[in-house]
C-alpha cells in the first residue's frame, strides 16, 4: 500500500476518495486546563486519553490521521473503501464520549469533549521528506473542523452530507443553519 510505495520509489502519489466521513474532536478550554497543570501531567492524560481513542478506532476500522495539540482528527472510507463509513465515525464519537464520561467519574481532571463529523470527498497524501506525513486534504476536511467547532460539549454535530447517511440508524435533532466561520450558514444536526 502507501508504505510500500514509499519504500519502492521514494514518493507516494496523492488519491482522491469520492466519499468519505472526517471525526474530529477536541476539548473545551484547554488552554486555560493546560496552564493550570504541569506539562508532563498534561502528556500523561492526553496520552491515556488518545491511546484509549485509538483502541476505539481500531475496533471499528477508522483510521487516525494525526492529533494537532488536544484536537484528534480521524476519518473512515480510506484507504480501503468502507459504505458504513458515516455510522462508524458516529460510533468511534459515542464511544469517545462514553470513555470520556467513565474517565471523567474517577479523575481529578474533568476533560470536556466537542465532536464534529462530516462526510464529502477528499485527496489523501503523504508529504514531506522526512517524518512522512499521511494528511487528507480539501474542503471536506475545513468543513468537519467547522462541524466540530460549532458543537456543544458531550454533543456529536455532523452535517447535512453526514445526516443523510446516518438517518436511518440515529435519530438526529435539527439545529437549523448555522454560521461556519468561513463557510457561511450550513445546516447542522446533533445525533441524539
Amino acid at each position: 500500500m502507501i508504505a510500500d510505495e514509499l519504500k519502492v520509489k521514494g514518493i507516494a502519489r496523492a488519491k482522491k476518495h469520492k466519499n468519505i466521513t472526517i471525526l474530529f474532536t477536541d476539548f473545551k478550554d484547554f488552554t486555560s486546563l493546560a496552564s493550570n497543570i504541569s506539562p508532563i501531567k498534561l502528556v500523561k492524560e492526553l496520552n491515556e486519553i488518545f491511546g484509549h481513542f485509538d483502541d476505539i478506532l481500531g475496533e471499528l476500522k477508522v483510521e487516525k490521521i494525526k492529533t494537532i495539540g488536544d484536537a484528534y482528527f480521524a476519518a473512515c472510507g480510506l484507504p480501503e473503501k468502507n459504505k458504513n463509513h458515516a455510522v462508524r465515525c458516529v460510533e468511534a464519537a459515542k464511544k469517545m464520549f462514553k470513555f470520556l464520561e467513565e474517565r471523567n467519574k474517577k479523575n481529578d481532571i474533568k476533560w470536556k469533549m466537542r465532536a464534529g463529523i462530516h462526510s464529502g470527498p477528499v485527496v489523501a497524501g503523504v508529504v514531506s521528506k522526512k517524518k512522512y506525513v499521511y494528511d487528507l486534504f480539501g474542503d471536506t476536511v475545513n468543513i468537519a473542523s467547522r462541524m466540530e467547532s460549532n458543537g456543544e460539549v458531550g454533543k456529536i454535530n455532523i452535517s447535512e452530507a453526514t445526516y443523510l447517511l446516518i438517518k436511518d440508524k440515529y435519530k438526529c435533532i435539527p439545529r437549523g443553519k448555522i454560521n461556519a466561520k468561513g463557510k457561511g450558514e450550513m445546516e447542522m444536526y446533533f445525533v441524539k
